[in-house]
């Protein structure tokens, strides 16, 4: 392991393939496969992906964001947005799995763009991912989900 700064690797395990509405296709790659494996038990799964069009120096760099697709948000620093642009350009969704076949995954909700390389893949567990009493700022009820 390099310090703390620094990263081995990542392995992409898969692609999104196809975005139309609000359905995407996500191949995992062959040699991942045997990854899915009871998947489908699942409703929701979270995918981590990296967000390939912000992958250079200028949107790595960036730390402070008025989140736009929120109106009258103020100015947060990145770790408090959702933003795009951020020092590891890492995408994190929760989506609907609505289908799957072999090692092609059809999602419901992903706002990856095809062509995005797939980081991972979860199980969504609500009694451990959802926080009945969660807080966020007021701001953040304004706009699309995310």
């Amino acid at each position: 392991m390099q310090g703390l700064r620094g990263l081995s690797r990542v392995h992409f395990v898969g692609q999104v393939e196809e975005v139309e509405n609000e359905t995407s296709k996500i191949r995992i790659f062959p040699e991942y496969a045997k990854g899915l494996l009871k998947i489908e038990d699942f409703s929701h799964i979270i995918v981590l992906y990296w967000l390939h069009l912000r992958d250079n120096e200028k949107d790595r760099s960036v730390l402070r964001v008025i989140p736009r697709i929120h109106e009258g948000a103020p100015e947060v620093g990145v770790f408090s947005s959702r933003s795009p642009s951020r020092p590891n350009p890492i995408g994190l969704c929760v989506v609907k799995l609505i289908h799957i076949e072999k090692n092609i995954l059809t999602v419901e909700g992903l706002d990856a763009l095809p062509g995005s390389p797939i980081v991972d893949v979860k199980p969504y567990l609500p009694r451990a991912d959802m926080i009945a009493d969660a807080k966020a700022p007021q701001w953040t009820e304004r706009g699309p989900p995310t």
